[in-house]
């Protein structure tokens, strides 16, 4: 087992010299990986031109690697994980140089908030620089909801938006607002629980052991967390009474990737905001709960609902969902308020990353 383990490494080390030798690495693409909560996610953009933010997704694709379990029993992420996480790092990262000519200096590798919120993150950085000798930086629940907005919403839409990211670890997001010197000021939001830390809590409610897989158990305790979360929610978005005013909410996360593709089912929308209505949400709610096999059928003939019920269990949908309905449901007006789905949000790091490291474009936030 070691010599498989030794063998492959030193392949992907040979790769990775090849790759950055004898490949042409081209300027004008850029690549991340982020390590989340519920699994690694790898993206590669072409730049065209990032002042006026033309790009366009090159390839994105995700490892399951679930690193945030811990989190919820005592504070720490699994070593474990960590080491399944930076070999994952270390493996795609050769892909990237090797497959797509991606410059080194073009490549960052971060780790997200829900991931941050562990006691041991510097276990994980120097797994990850140890493998691959780039640094691993964590991104704080303000930075990403700023990130977020940069490479989700368009400029001229900043003053009327506020947006949202149901991620595995914690939810976060946030809105800008205009300072007497017509320079915008960011106001983040945050929500400590996520798809993986919210189910995680409610199985540790569940006493009988013999009940864990029970899912009928299981959303009678995930039912009893609705009024925690409502007060939670109503506390976050009370804390900066402004955003009840934004018209425009824009969404991303796992959350709403599930359920853009378990419940709208169109794959041929290439549109990267995807209009939503609170309803549809409720009714979502309601196949998840009582008609799951729905989705499980659809998986059958989805490729892309096969991915969904592949990366999260029932359960996780459950929590997910109960996150996204009782934000919904919190926001003040929200049926007067156009709500979307922004498609593109898992590399909206990635393009805010490549903004503020351009020396063509000037934000003020």
């Amino acid at each position: 087992m070691k010599t498989k383990l030794l063998l492959r490494t030193i392949f992907y080390i040979l790769i990775l010299s090849l790759s950055s030798t004898t490949v042409f690495a081209q300027k004008e693409l850029y690549a991340g990986i982020e390590i989340g909560s519920k699994g690694v996610k790898i993206s590669v953009i072409h730049v065209s031109n990032i002042k006026k933010g033309n790009y366009d997704i090159t390839a994105y694709w995700t490892e399951n690697v679930g690193i945030a379990k811990g989190i919820q029993i005592d504070g720490k992420l699994d070593q474990k994980d960590i080491d399944r996480a930076a070999a994952v790092v270390f493996e795609n990262l050769a892909k990237i140089k090797n497959k797509y000519a991606v410059a080194d200096d073009n490549i960052f590798i971060v780790g997200s908030s829900g991931v941050a919120m562990a006691s041991n993150t510097q276990d994980l950085t120097a797994r990850v620089k140890t493998l691959t000798g780039k640094d691993l930086e964590f991104i704080d629940v303000e930075t990403e909801g700023k990130m977020l907005l940069k490479g989700c919403i368009p400029p001229k839409d900043y003053e009327s938006a506020m947006v949202l990211d149901i991620g595995g670890g914690n939810t976060k997001g946030g809105y800008v607002d205009t300072l007497n010197d017509n320079k915008f000021e960011f106001f983040p939001l945050s929500l400590d629980y996520g798809t993986i830390t919210l189910t995680e809590a409610v199985n540790k409610t569940i006493v009988n052991k013999a009940d864990i897989d029970n899912i009928e158990v299981y959303k009678e305790k995930s039912f009893a967390y609705i009024s925690m979360l409502r007060e939670k929610v109503a506390a976050m978005l009370n804390s900066k009474p402004i955003v009840n005013r934004k018209r425009n909410v824009y969404l991303s996360g796992g959350a709403l990737w599930a359920f853009n593709e378990l419940y709208y089912n169109d794959s041929a929308n290439d549109k990267n905001l995807v209009p939503m209505k609170l309803r549809d949400v409720m009714e979502y709610d309601a196949i998840l709960k009582n008609n799951f096999s729905k989705f499980e059928t659809l998986s059958r003939t989805n490729s892309n609902a096969k991915k969904v019920i592949e990366t999260y269990s029932q359960k996780h949908l459950i929590s997910a969902n109960n996150i996204l309905l009782t934000c919904l449901e919190t926001i003040p007006d929200i049926k007067s308020k156009n709500i979307y789905f922004a498609k593109e949000g898992q590399i909206a790091w990635l393009v805010s990353y490549v903004v503020d490291r351009s020396k063509k474009v000037k934000i003020n936030f």
